[in-house]
């Protein structure tokens, strides 16, 4: 077994209290005549050479001064330091609107909020809502495009791979004995206690706890029905929680048990008052990247590739690392001695048993949720 350390960088997290609810609603007038400096189509520019250097870039997204962001609680892999950081390097203030909604959710606000200057410029999503939100994203190529993998990636720049982390159960020691297994989970002292980060045929980081269930309950990548089978196992013996976790439900220890991934469970580690422990299972471990992406209509189309820049670079992606998650250019970063090398220490090498889904994986499993989830829990 895994026990994951919280000795990371999820205390140094700032509060950001600038919500999109504080900006004007009225229809979104294109930032710089939506050209950004020197005549440049900030909404359609691929890379930052389209803007003629990434100087220029910073120029036409400072001009514009805000970025709408959407889902991205502070705690959650770092993000509010992120988002901190971000706005002390540039000349700009960022909205953070409905940090605890899900994958889905940002896409519905994506097309509920189009045309208007409160629609998010940018997505943080799980694999199976971006794979099916490809008309959504605007393409655009970072300058670190070439430090990630090809598999890693939408070969246009539609979406990009950014950071991972593993499947885990982070649990009140106080309330619980330490899980070693799915079959401690169906046990007695588990009643009503385990919760899963969202309905998981909506939100990423739920689906990723049934692909775990998959995994540990004799199924596969190719076959997650054996996950879904586990929780309505949990659910018929009355061990499940269908109640969307947050540090406010840790807090008050409405939700004793959470399978998350590992640097949100870490971050709730710090939740004062409650002795709150992390662990990965033994044997398969289980690991799924988030994507960001643009929206194709951001009201602050240069901001918004700002971000994606600013995610890439070496100091957002360490950031990532301290909280507890693997960044995606971690690889790169290595090679070029750019890592933070006691982030890496404290967060430990992979599991050498793990498994990320694949695209066509991801897909398969998405559509097996849709159909099968709802009558197995309901």
């Amino acid at each position: 077994m895994i026990a994951l350390r919280p000795a990371l960088g999820a205390a140094a997290l700032l509060t950001l209290s600038v919500t999109l609810a504080g900006c004007s609603s009225s229809a979104a007038t294109p930032s710089a005549d939506a050209a950004g400096s020197g005549g440049v189509d900030a909404a359609t520019a691929t890379s930052a050479e389209d803007f003629g250097g990434f100087d220029q870039l910073v120029a036409a997204a400072e001009e514009e001064g805000e970025l709408n962001v959407i889902a991205l609680p502070e705690t959650w892999a770092n993000y509010g330091e992120i988002i901190s950081a971000f706005e002390d390097e540039y000349d700009i203030t960022v909205n953070s609107a409905d940090p605890d909604v899900s994958s889905a959710e940002e896409i519905a606000a994506a097309e509920n909020l189009k045309g208007q200057d409160t629609a998010p410029d940018v997505f943080d999503l799980g694999s199976a809502v971006a794979l099916d939100s490809l008309d959504y994203f605007a393409p655009y190529k970072v300058q670190t495009w070439d430090d990630i993998p090809a598999d890693h990636k939408e070969e246009s720049g539609k979406w990009v791979y950014d950071y991972t982390g593993l499947m885990s159960i982070g649990y009140d020691a106080a309330a619980v004995d330490e899980p070693t297994s799915l079959d401690d989970l169906l046990g007695e002292g588990y009643k009503g206690k385990v919760a899963i980060n969202g309905d998981p045929t909506q939100a990423g980081a739920a689906a990723a706890a049934v692909q775990l269930a998959a995994l540990q309950n004799g199924g596969s990548a190719d076959d997650i029905e054996p996950g879904i089978d586990f929780f309505a196992e949990l659910n018929d013996a009355g061990n499940f929680l269908p109640l969307d976790p947050t540090p406010a439900t840790i807090a008050s220890g409405e939700t004793p048990v959470v399978f998350d991934w590992s640097y949100n469970n870490l971050a709730a580690a710090e939740t004062e008052g409650r002795d709150w422990k992390v662990t990965v299972l033994p044997g398969t471990a289980l690991g799924s990247y988030y994507n960001q992406a643009i929206n194709v209509d951001a009201p602050h189309p240069a901001a918004a590739r700002l971000w994606q820049e600013f995610v890439m670079s070496d100091t957002v992606q360490n950031l990532y690392l301290e909280a507890g998650a693997y960044p995606v250019r971690l690889q790169a970063m290595m090679e070029a001695g750019t890592v933070d090398e006691a982030a890496l220490e404290a967060v430990g090498e992979p599991p050498a048993d793990l498994v990320q889904f694949s695209t066509e994986q991801t897909e398969a499993a998405s559509a097996t949720l849709a159909e099968s989830w709802a009558q197995a829990i309901g």
